[in-house]
């Protein structure tokens, strides 16, 4: 049997350490929602977090574990966009160096948000982002906090599972999008200990199906390369810390198409009222897929971000 990346003391103690820094976000309901799927469905909203995205929870909590000696010598990532800008946010904070390797082909929205939280950016080719990441590790000495494969990273992401359950209640099923699995990590070690017989669920786009792939059949499968989808923030496969953890958790993966997943992003702007990315869009997508397994339960979804230039409304 794996064992998990994080335990769940490691979860509580993030969570007393992030909270000058992050916030408690809100939890939506949706009466139309209700109405369609005859189900109580809580969205948490980390559209509304700094940043803009879930992210600043791992980030901050890995970079405020640093020791002062490793800190003086600055942060460095590779990310498409929101891990960087959390990143760069809890350097910030500590007011130490940052470094984020973004691929050329993120969107200008993203590049922009890391530039103005101050980190110092690297353009290169979206296949060349680890080795162009341990190149500056190389030539500063500076700590790489991986976007999900880290088990600082994972105890934040789980601090927002953690939030919802102790705002909303017991669930029957819990959602979250899921690119590298850390925020699925995070909300399944969450999950597992305080509800334990709780369904968790994976929402991931069809177009980019490795992690479905890799759990069925109980190998890492590679990142799907040149992917068409709108959910940008999903393309990365998943770490070995975060595969063994959602094969410990016992995850189930939904995929759901890129219609789904438009679909589902228009009704939280026209709805719900609020801007959710394409990526973060992607646990509304499942909960509709899944149809009538969420029939009279308790759902819920945390929406990884909002951070999108709404070239996806064209």
């Amino acid at each position: 049997m794996p064992d998990p990346a994080a335990t769940f003391e490691d979860v509580r103690t993030a969570a007393d350490r992030i909270a000058p820094y992050a916030h408690r976000t809100p939890v939506a309901t949706s009466a139309t929602l209700r109405k369609e799927t005859d189900a109580d469905i809580f969205f948490k909203c980390e559209n509304l977090q700094k940043v803009g995205a879930f992210k600043a929870r791992g980030a901050l909590n890995a970079v405020l574990s640093l020791s002062d000696e490793a800190a003086d010598r600055g942060v460095v990532t590779h990310s498409s966009g929101n891990h960087g800008a959390a990143l760069a946010y809890a350097a910030g904070i500590r007011g130490i160096p940052c470094t984020v390797v973004m691929p050329e082909d993120a969107p200008q929205v993203k590049i922009d948000a890391v530039r103005g939280y101050g980190a110092n950016i690297e353009l290169c080719e979206q296949f060349a982002r680890e080795s162009a990441t341990a190149l500056v590790v190389q030539q500063t000495g500076a700590t790489m906090v991986h976007p999900f494969n880290n088990t600082d990273v994972i105890a934040g992401q789980g601090t927002a599972a953690l939030e919802l359950i102790e705002d909303v209640g017991p669930l029957d099923m819990i959602i979250t999008p899921i690119g590298g699995g850390g925020l699925m990590s995070g909300t399944a070690i969450t999950t597992r200990s305080l509800l334990p017989e709780a369904q968790i669920i994976g929402a991931e786009p069809r177009e980019v199906d490795d992690a479905y792939r890799s759990l069925q059949t109980g190998e890492i499968q590679p990142r799907v390369e040149d992917a068409n989808t709108v959910a940008d923030g999903l393309l990365t496969a998943l770490g070995e810390l975060t595969f063994s953890t959602l094969t410990w958790a016992n995850v189930e993966i939904v995929l759901v198409d890129e219609p789904e997943i438009i679909a589902a992003a228009l009704f939280h702007l026209h709805r719900t009222k609020l801007l959710v990315e394409p990526s973060g869009a992607t646990g509304l997508a499942a909960v509709r897929k899944l149809g009538d397994r969420v029939v009279g339960k308790r759902v819920g979804v945390i929406i990884s971000g909002g951070n999108t230039d709404l070239s996806w409304l064209t």
